[in-house]
């Protein structure tokens, strides 16, 4: 007798998913770049600004304890998790797997969806914890020698979580980006360009344009989310993360519309 066969299911194509996703060495080499970059980072700042409280007038003034360890925890970071976002989709492209993967599940709206919810389980775990470490590391190393801060106070926990929350939506638009152009190169360079190059070339318009731009450029309203107090000229704390929420779905949803409409 012949075996029933089962039609597959979300799970079972999640499950796919993540053995493609983990069994990929990028994937844990981009996670360790990312881990060492955003905890050493945060740590070496925190040490050599704490050591220089007392003697460096400059280093007291607007003096913030949080930023000390969360800000250089996810500058660098951000970068390793798009580049991660945009390998996730486009090494399979590059090997041409992505045609056994439509072969095995033609419905390309429910691979990628499945492609991107193990992505960004998985950037959430790794996220939260390089942020966790690094400000409990930072606020170790000021402890001390300088003002710290602990979770018990007013907007840290938002802002350590956040910090997680950002990488993670980093991740999802540099994937974004990778099912748009599919290949790694182009990717990344877009991840760069949205992430320095645009914002500075902005800085250097006229202030009456250059204000308005940086304000409600998608990745700096984002990062307010990790501020403790807000920036002048700035959106909010919840206002820059909707914007920047906003901002990765549209682009998510125009580029999952173009995978339906072309030939892989």
């Amino acid at each position: 007798m012949t075996a029933p066969v089962r039609p597959y299911s979300f799970a079972d194509v999640v499950r796919s998913e993540w053995t493609k996703f983990r069994s990929v060495r990028s994937t844990y080499w981009t996670f360790l770049v990312a881990v060492v970059l955003g905890i050493g980072l945060a740590a070496l700042v925190s040490g050599i600004s704490a050591n220089h409280y007392r003697t460096d007038l400059t280093v007291r003034i607007g003096w913030d304890p949080v930023q000390r360890s969360i800000r250089p925890e996810w500058f660098l970071a951000q970068l390793a998790f798009a580049v991660l976002g945009v390998m996730t989709v486009t090494s399979e492209y590059s090997t041409g797997m992505i045609r056994t993967s439509l072969s095995a599940v033609p419905r390309r709206l429910r691979m990628m969806l499945a492609k991107l919810l193990v992505f960004a389980v998985s950037a959430a775990v790794v996220g939260e914890i390089i942020s966790v470490i690094a400000f409990t590391l930072g606020q170790a190393l000021i402890h001390g020698k300088a003002p710290s801060a602990s979770f018990s106070q007013p907007g840290v926990i938002r802002v350590v979580l956040g910090s997680g929350l950002y990488l993670v939506l980093m991740g999802l638009l540099g994937s974004a980006f990778a099912v748009l152009v599919r290949h790694a190169a182009a990717g990344i360079a877009l991840v760069v360009g949205i992430l320095f190059i645009l914002p500075g070339i902005a800085q250097a318009l006229p202030t009456s344009w250059s204000q308005p731009i940086e304000k409600y450029w998608p990745t700096n309203a984002g990062q307010q989310l990790m501020n403790i107090r807000p920036e002048p000229h700035a959106l909010g704390a919840w206002s820059g993360l909707a914007e920047f929420v906003l901002f990765v779905v549209v682009v998510g949803a125009i580029s999952l519309y173009v995978l339906e409409r072309r030939d892989a």
